[in-house]
């Protein structure tokens, strides 16, 4: 077996299989090899190396429950992108199933910038505390903007309580909501969702929640700090944050 082929094997297998042609291809450019991608494409086909992960449309958890609280206007209006790390903050619940009929929800906050996941809580409930506690690990992270940040939300009754309302308001905070039953108008964090089930929970056995928690922890590392993306240049979240910041300075 050549060094090419062993190189993309390697990189493959270390990614559990879900990295395409076009991923393992900037995987390698960024080891500093000289590959053209259809190459790649031509050699992962020979090694038959293709994703092992089937897609499947996630389930998703619905939140709403008619007007219970305050609802805000759509200050996103799907205008996701921004150059400034922590300026647009975009957030939602999904649901899991474990085993012994029991369910996980987890509540993460994503980064627009560069679809960093900034902080999560994970319950066996969709409690308003699975939603207070990754947004108050937020606020830590981004006290010391140069920018005022939005919060940006479905109409989850959630979002919609008091308590987050406040929270925001006294931290200055912008809050954003989708339309009603308008799931483009959080695009981002649904498609993170579909990600996320498709590499690490579709196609898998169920588990317990405590298995599942320790699964979901590890792949937020893995997202965050070594999954590349083609539209960052090839480099994962993390990755891109730093080399900005580093052009900036």
């Amino acid at each position: 077996m050549s060094i090419l082929e062993d190189c993309i094997r390697l990189i493959f297998n270390e990614h559990d299989g879900n990295y395409g042609y076009r991923r393992v291809h900037l995987e390698m450019r960024n080891q500093g090899y000289k590959i053209n991608h259809k190459t790649v494409q031509r050699i992962m086909s020979k090694l038959g190396l293709k994703g092992s992960k089937f897609k499947r449309k996630t389930r998703k958890y619905n939140s709403y429950k008619g007007r219970v609280g305050k609802l805000a206007k759509n200050r996103i209006n799907r205008r996701f992108y921004t150059s400034v790390p922590r300026q647009k903050l975009t957030t939602d619940v999904t649901e899991f199933k474990c085993t012994n009929g029991e369910k996980l929800y987890f509540s993460p906050i994503m980064d627009l910038f560069n679809g960093e996941i900034v902080s999560y809580g994970i319950g066996m409930s969709p409690t308003l505390a699975i939603a207070i506690k990754p947004l108050q690990e937020a606020i830590e992270k981004i006290k010391d903007s140069k920018y005022r940040v939005t919060m940006h939300s479905d109409q989850g009754w959630q979002y919609q309580h008091k308590d987050w309302s406040k929270l925001l308001k006294a931290n200055k905070i912008f809050q954003s909501m989708s339309r009603k039953a308008n799931c483009l108008d959080n695009a981002p964090i649904e498609n993170f969702f579909g990600i996320l089930k498709q590499e690490m929970y579709h196609g898998e056995a169920l588990c317990s929640f405590e298995e599942l928690s320790e699964r979901i922890e590890r792949y937020i590392d893995y997202y965050n700090n070594k999954r590349i993306k083609q539209k960052l240049a090839g480099m994962s979240p993390v990755q891109y944050r730093t080399h900005t910041s580093q052009l900036a300075a």
